[in-house]
Formats: C-alpha cells, structure tokens, sequence
C-alpha cells in the first residue's frame, strides 16, 4: 500500500509533490493522506516543519480528533484543487477559473498568518500558527503554488509521459526534454511496453 512516507517526491516544488499525493499510477489506489499524522509526515519531508513542531501537532491532533479531521479534509480539497489547477497548466496552459477561485480562498485564509519578521537583510516573510495550528502547514503549500502561477517559468510545468500517471513536476532539464516524473520508475515502464509491443508486432523467427 502507498503511503506518505513513501511518497517520491519528483515534483521539483511542494505544491505539486503535494498535488501528487492525490494521483497513483498503475498501482491499487490508495489514498496517502488517509489520516492526519499523514499531513504531518508529508509536511516534515518537505521541510514545512520541524521534528519538534510535527510532534506537538501530533499530540494536539490526539486530543482534538474532530478538528484534526477537519483539517485533514480540507487539505484533501486543496490537495485536488491543486492537482486540478497544475494539470490544467501542464496541459492546456490555463487553469480553469473555478479551480483558481478555490485556490484564492485558501490563499485568503493563510494570509491571516503570513507574518513579516526581522531576518539578517531586513524582513521576510513567516508563518504562524495563529488559532488553527493543525492547519498550519496548508497556509505555506497554498501561497507556494499562487508564486509559481505567477512568478514562475509554467512552460517548465509538466505532466508525466506514462498514460497510467497523472504526477506532475517541474522540468528542470537544459533542453527542457524531461518527460517522466521519475525515470527510474515511469520511463522504465514506458520503455519495457514499448519493447513488448514492438516484439509482440514483430514476425516470428
């Protein structure tokens, strides 16, 4: 079974390694954020976190199960708004804009969170966790993808080759020539059908 801790983080930006979360390949489907602790294990593998701070949310989420189960299932339509808006960036170059009003809603909450704080240049920008520290990690995920619809190169964006995956990532390549999320596993596979196939039209010795 997939798990969180698992999870190939092929994405190249947290927002779309945490769209991936949602979109299995050819495996038996299986839904990575199946309980709160696996927000916290995602939020820890892409630095979100820190061990000390996933540990006192765990121990919050234990005494307030009904907000942890709260929370994680808005980070679960994030999750799909998410995977929704990139998909539609790596395929037709638009989000539609239903998706991208979803998106500005969770962007309008997190700001009630976004802080400036003294730093060696002068100020940047944080995070608190303000009344709802469950959710604190949604707030980051949520403005990291609104920088790249603006700010980034989205031609770079991009859905894998394999017909059995939906992930997405950033083609980070010179040539901009990537097409797997993961060579190892999807252009593997790709590659062995294409050798079958072409053995299975090929005539016999």
């Amino acid at each position: 079974m997939a798990t969180m801790q698992d999870l190939d983080l092929v994405g190249g930006h947290v927002a779309l390694d945490f769209a991936n979360t949602g979109s299995l390949d050819d495996r038996p489907p299986s839904e990575r954020l199946a309980a709160y602790p696996d927000l916290v294990t995602f939020a820890v593998r892409t630095e979100l976190v820190g061990e000390r701070r996933a540990a006192d949310l765990l121990a919050l989420a234990e005494r307030e199960p009904a907000r942890a189960a709260a929370v994680l299932s808005r980070a679960r339509v994030l999750r799909d708004v998410l995977d929704r808006v990139f998909t539609g960036v790596a395929n037709t170059g638009r989000p539609e804009e239903a998706d991208i009003s979803a998106l500005n809603e969770f962007l309008a909450e997190g700001m009630r969170y976004r802080r400036l704080e003294p730093d060696e240049r002068c100020c940047g920008w944080t995070w608190s966790a303000g009344d709802e520290p469950l959710a604190q990690m949604l707030w980051p995920i949520a403005n990291a993808a609104a920088e790249l619809l603006v700010g980034g190169d989205l031609d770079r964006v991009k859905q894998c080759g394999n017909d059995t995956c939906a992930w997405l990532f950033v083609d980070l390549s010179r040539n901009r020539s990537r097409r797997w999320c993961d060579m190892k596993e999807c252009g593997n596979r790709a590659k062995a059908r294409r050798h079958y196939a072409r053995r299975k039209d090929s005539p016999p010795d």
